[in-house]
């Protein structure tokens, strides 16, 4: 049985509020109570890890933005705010503070798509002119988010050659269920369509220089995994690697949970304000033990990074396999699972 190490990757939700409407997610319709959310002291509670991301809900409604990033740059060598950019000054402003912050703008297509999808007109022209400033000002850490699903694929190849154009990251997702997104009904139903856009994205990934990208092809061979229904390519360590903390301080090993299948946290900051209490305590062994059992089979950043970076081997041999595919003029072998007879297409 895996013991209870230090995590390396945390995820802090910082407000269910948003001004966006997406299709593919309810949290605007469930926003917290502002004077209910995670306070700084509760923030500084948390452990010093390798990596932190900063979420909602829209992150740049919560006025205390700027100190809270200030704490979780002393708790963490890299940090990334996820964020709809829609409050267009507040966040160059808190870029023009911190220039080593991440950002990534979460982004569901090309201009009509996204603000359809999106249910805010401009935001797309918001994002972009965003990102084109942050990189003017020297930033290195930022680029697009796209959560795909039914109609927004082929968007996603043109947000790819629109992000690399630009010498940005390119960030990508498949809906989800969860209680964190208050969605129950998002299914992928074009399957073909989808996971063919993906198959294409992940041979333009290997055909990069950067080793980044190569792993951002894994990721994503890892997604097309996902919507056909297999289990994941590598286990899920939520709560042992990583962890995410709730607006009102729950602390859950992943947001995918869904309360169908199981839903329990960890415990609560603000109840046990000693973290190593909470991390080491027979409640934490008892989610653990869930997740080693979880029937979902997600595949989200949050919880497939880690596990990519911990067991390296496979993504990386994978990776340099079929780099080699690529430079020989072949498309990769997508291993889809352990039970499936891989995919090869020549």
């Amino acid at each position: 049985m895996p013991q209870a190490t230090q995590p390396t990757d945390m995820c802090i939700i910082v407000t269910y509020r948003c001004p966006m409407r997406c299709k593919m997610c309810n949290i605007w319709a469930n926003p917290t109570i502002k004077e209910k959310e995670i306070t700084l002291e509760e923030i500084r509670r948390l452990p010093n890890v390798k990596f932190i991301n900063i979420t909602g809900g829209e992150p740049f409604v919560r006025e205390d933005l700027e100190q809270i990033v200030e704490i979780c740059l002393s708790k963490a060598p890299r940090v990334v705010i996820s964020t709809s950019g829609w409050y267009e000054e507040r966040l160059i402003a808190l870029a023009e503070r911190f220039p080593t912050l991440g950002v990534r703008i979460s982004t569901e297509g090309l201009a009509e798509k996204n603000d359809e999808l999106r249910g805010r007109a401009g935001s797309f022209d918001k994002a972009i002119r965003i990102l084109k400033k942050l990189k003017d000002m020297g930033m290195k850490d930022i680029g697009f988010g796209i959560t795909v699903s039914n109609n927004n694929s082929a968007d996603m190849l043109e947000l790819y050659h629109l992000s690399h154009s630009l010498g940005m990251e390119f960030a990508t997702a498949a809906f989800h269920n969860s209680y964190y997104f208050h969605k129950y009904d998002n299914v992928i139903e074009n399957k073909d369509e989808v996971c063919g856009n993906f198959e294409k994205l992940i041979n333009l990934q290997l055909k990069e220089s950067s080793p980044k990208s190569w792993f951002r092809a894994y990721f994503n061979m890892g997604l097309i995994n996902y919507i056909h229904g297999n289990p994941r390519l590598l286990p899920c360590e939520a709560g042992l690697v990583n962890f995410f903390v709730e607006p009102y301080g729950d602390i859950y090993p992943c947001n995918g949970l869904e309360e169908r299948f199981w839903q329990e946290k960890m415990g609560n900051i603000r109840e046990t304000p000693d973290f190593q209490e909470i991390w080491h305590s027979e409640q934490a062994e008892k989610v653990r033990s869930l997740v080693r059992t979880c029937p979902k089979n997600c595949w989200m950043v949050g919880t497939a990074a880690p596990v990519i970076k911990k067991h390296i081997r496979k993504p990386l041999v994978w990776s340099v396999k079929n780099k080699i595919r690529s430079l020989a003029g072949k498309s990769a072998v997508l291993n889809l699972c352990n039970h499936c007879r891989p995919c090869e297409s020549q």
